[in-house]
């Protein structure tokens, strides 16, 4: 029989417990659900964290799934769970628009793509399946950072060193990020132009479900004409449909 490895089995249930939560936890409440000693949990917490398997939110003093606990079930996720039911509606949505679609979730202060739907005739896009990108420039992180606490999107990106580019375009500081995510609550959707690639523009709707944070993007050549206020309807309905088949 194999030996059992306390530590291993103490950072599994760690693992477990946080992905079942709707939000990030304190350590606190970690410790006393698994029954661990304060110090334990915090060390198994940091060492989790130095390998992006949970993330720490330093002003809430909460704890969250990281990135690499979801590249670890991302085989499963592309079959079933979020992407799985969403796969139709955005199928349906790039019907109805005729323009690439895309399912974002974030993680950090990335947003990590999980499905795509290209339409027919449309030039690939850097959004495949298991990609991730800085959330502030694309239009669906910032759906979501929109719809967040203002004091996690403060931990996120507490100065300029938490900003990151790609074209030259985009936010650069807290209070930059700040305006723009102030725009976004105001308009309902969030925009991105030419942040992610130059050339091409996107419109995202946060999907609203307590057990995720995603958003449905919907993408095209900057230099189409398009009905933008049609696709942001239709990406509202699209998004709604996600979130009834969550609940």
């Amino acid at each position: 029989m194999p030996r059992p490895v306390p530590a291993a089995t103490a950072t599994l249930r760690v693992l477990r417990y946080l992905s079942t939560r709707p939000s990030p936890v304190p350590a606190a409440a970690i410790a006393s659900h698994l029954d661990l000693p304060r110090s334990t949990t915090y060390h198994l917490l940091t060492a989790m964290a130095a390998e992006s398997f949970v993330v720490h939110y330093p002003e809430d003093r909460t704890w969250g799934v990281g990135l690499a606990a979801w590249e670890v079930g991302q085989g499963y996720s592309r079959q079933e769970g979020l992407a799985r039911l969403a796969r139709l509606p955005l199928a349906r949505l790039v019907d109805e628009v005729g323009h690439s679609s895309h399912l974002a979730v974030l993680h950090g202060s990335d947003v990590v793509y999980i499905l795509e739907e290209r339409a027919p005739g449309r030039p690939p896009l850097v959004t495949d399946v298991g990609v991730r990108l800085p959330a502030h420039l694309t239009a669906s992180g910032r759906a979501v950072l929109a719809a967040l606490p203002a004091s996690q999107v403060r931990a996120l990106y507490p100065d300029r060193s938490a900003f990151t580019d790609r074209t030259g375009l985009g936010p650069t500081t807290p209070a930059q990020l700040r305006a723009v995510l102030v725009d976004t609550r105001r308009r309902g959707y969030a925009v991105e132009d030419g942040e992610v690639t130059l050339g091409f523009r996107s419109v995202a709707v946060v999907v609203d479900s307590p057990d995720v944070r995603a958003a449905v993007a919907v993408t095209w050549e900057g230099r189409q004409e398009v009905d933008t206020e049609r696709i942001v309807g239709a990406l509202q309905r699209t998004a709604e449909k996600v979130a009834d088949r969550l609940r």
